[in-house]
């Protein structure tokens, strides 16, 4: 038998070049509310799920990103329809690498960060 688990994906870790402004972009994108936790080896700034007791999703870190565009793509959900969050990638200083892609359960669009880390927005349906 195969092994299976409800999450295949159990922590994400994007690498930055500003702690503080990568915050600041994320939190303005994606409509949540960060927090700068400074308690372990490394700075991280932290997406905190609904649901705090099953852990944190993903975190930004101090670190090297991939070169523009060669990294991963991690999709994040972000409040509001796509177009919505399209212009608040604009506004942040991001970009917006393609239009709302449909998918039986919702859309996305792919974009990049400040440091050109490759991220995918998710509307659901």
């Amino acid at each position: 038998m195969a092994y299976q688990t409800e999450n295949y994906l159990v922590w994400g870790e994007l690498p930055v070049t500003d702690l503080h402004k990568a915050t600041a972009f994320y939190s303005a994108v994606t409509g949540a509310k960060m927090i700068i936790d400074e308690t372990g080896p490394n700075p991280m700034a932290i997406f905190r799920p609904f649901a705090e007791e099953q852990g944190i999703a993903m975190h930004l870190y101090p670190g090297k990103p991939a070169p523009r565009g060669e990294g991963p793509t991690l999709h994040l959900a972000a409040e509001g329809k796509a177009e919505d969050v399209m212009e608040r990638v604009k506004a942040a200083g991001g970009t917006v690498i393609s239009d709302p892609i449909p998918l039986p359960v919702g859309r996305f669009f792919y974009a990049q960060d400040l440091d050109g880390n490759s991220v995918g927005f998710y509307e659901a349906a």
